[in-house]
């Protein structure tokens, strides 16, 4: 990798996703390094600081935002995008207060990755938009699909938890994500 080769860390548990990403990166001429947990993040983050992450929210073990206060500790710098499939507008803020640049949901390519950490830098509006709560539905959806990640995405279980029927589970599984 040349000198002025721009550094990225991947962390993200899925290998196949992570590797995918690591590949289109290179392409695009980045100096990039993978890590699949919080341990092996942390330990590349230590011998060489990124300039760039992108941190997977759900990882077995410490979350994202546990990499994300970790690699700000170690350099304050590093622009961080979080990545997650379960996104909700509290783990969002919670990502944005402790530094994320940009939350990004999944399933996303390095396109949408560069174009979050663009929009991070972009300064901050002078107006802010109105804050639109999300729809009933899509809370519910949220939720809904957050128990049955939890769950190992098993339906029985997940209904146990939910307190509903193990059929009305899957008719609402059927649907479509609700839109905000």
């Amino acid at each position: 990798m040349s000198e002025t080769a721009t550094s990225i860390l991947l962390v993200d548990d899925d290998e196949i996703f992570r590797e995918r990403l690591a590949r289109a990166f290179r392409d695009r001429g980045f100096d990039v390094r993978t890590a699949e947990d919080f341990d092996s993040a942390l330990l590349s983050a230590t011998s060489d600081s990124p300039e760039m992450a992108v941190v997977d929210l759900r990882m077995p073990g410490r979350s994202g935002l546990e990499v994300l206060q970790a690699l700000k500790e170690i350099d304050p710098t590093t622009r961080v995008v979080m990545l997650t499939g379960y996104g909700s507008i509290a783990t969002a803020v919670d990502a944005t207060r402790l530094g994320a640049t940009y939350y990004v949901p999944k399933p996303a390519d390095v396109d949408d990755i560069l174009a979050a950490f663009e929009r991070g830098e972009a300064p901050p509006m002078t107006t802010s938009p109105e804050y639109t709560a999300p729809s009933l539905a899509r809370a519910e959806w949220e939720h809904i699909n957050r128990v049955l990640a939890d769950c190992g995405h098993n339906i029985s279980e997940a209904a146990r938890r939910l307190g509903i029927h193990r059929r009305s589970l899957q008719r609402k599984l059927q649907k479509y994500p609700p839109r905000e």
